[in-house]
């Protein structure tokens, strides 16, 4: 039996998901395909039902409709409805089921990284930025058990509606880009998630890191290009960086355990990514 699965989005002609997948897919021995389906809006509620006709076993979405496809799904997962947001759908016997991968997946490349991060909880965290990448990983730290995860933000708005997300004893305070600037070298952890810093303003970082504490871990979400203005600066003075394109690997992980049930090993996936995002 083959399965299909696939990719909708607007604009994803070069997205790397059938990469990774068909990676995926050899290594699990199974047999399949992944497409990309570059659709607008008009064509969101098609799209998904033929996908749904022609028995898909599973697809990602992405930008700009991880919230507009909530209307057309059967269910969501717990995690998935807290966010709000959708990158995973499970075909489950003709139910469309969504789920949410950005947070876990993001959660795990760190922990992969830095394995200190899955048993100490005691660190103080960073995240710049409140759009949808901020509110999955928020709530995947915060479900994580790390005591402090502070935002910063250009719209202190968005912010407090990514707080509203705790549900334990996490401590988060609200800070302006520029209070963030000021207060760095109280960071174990600084994570990056706008969009400041990719290949059309990628000499542009969101906030200054001459305060970073030595040995903090830097991270930032973007993977085009693999090293940021943010990063670049950040092992500049003496912090410990992550690469934005181990999140996109364990989240495509995460995804294909959440269809067939097995996680494949990523083995030397992240730096074969690396040398292809570099070209």
């Amino acid at each position: 039996m083959e399965h299909n699965l696939g990719l909708i989005g607007f604009p994803i002609k070069h997205s790397l998901s059938p990469w990774i997948h068909r990676q995926f897919l050899e290594k699990a021995k199974i047999k399949g395909t992944y497409s990309i389906f570059e659709i607008n809006d008009k064509l969101l509620k098609n799209q998904i039902e033929m996908m749904k006709q022609n028995r898909f076993k599973g697809f990602n979405v992405t930008l700009p409709y991880k919230t507009k496809i909530i209307p057309y799904l059967d269910d969501l997962d717990h995690n998935a409805r807290n966010i709000g947001a959708v990158n995973t759908v499970l075909n489950l016997d003709g139910r469309l089921i969504g789920y949410n991968t950005d947070g876990i997946g993001y959660l795990r490349s760190l922990q992969q990284y830095y394995p200190e991060l899955v048993t100490d909880k005691q660190k103080n965290i960073l995240l710049i930025g409140a759009g949808g990448a901020a509110r999955g990983i928020y709530y995947a730290l915060n479900q994580s058990g790390f005591n402090t995860i502070d935002i910063a933000n250009r719209t202190i708005e968005n912010a407090n509606s990514i707080a509203e997300l705790k549900t334990n004893d996490t401590v988060t305070n609200i800070l302006t880009l520029n209070q963030a600037e000021d207060n760095l070298v109280h960071y174990d952890v600084i994570i990056q998630t706008t969009n400041v810093g990719m290949k059309s303003n990628q000499h542009d970082s969101p906030i200054k890191l001459k305060h970073v504490r030595e040995s903090a871990i830097v991270s930032d979400i973007i993977y085009q290009p693999i090293w940021t203005s943010f990063l670049k600066n950040a092992s500049l003075v003496g912090g410990r960086v992550h690469h934005g394109h181990t999140m996109l690997l364990n989240q495509a992980q995460y995804a294909f355990e959440i269809w067939f049930g097995q996680r494949p090993e990523l083995g030397s996936m992240d730096i074969q990514l690396k040398l292809l995002l570099e070209g």
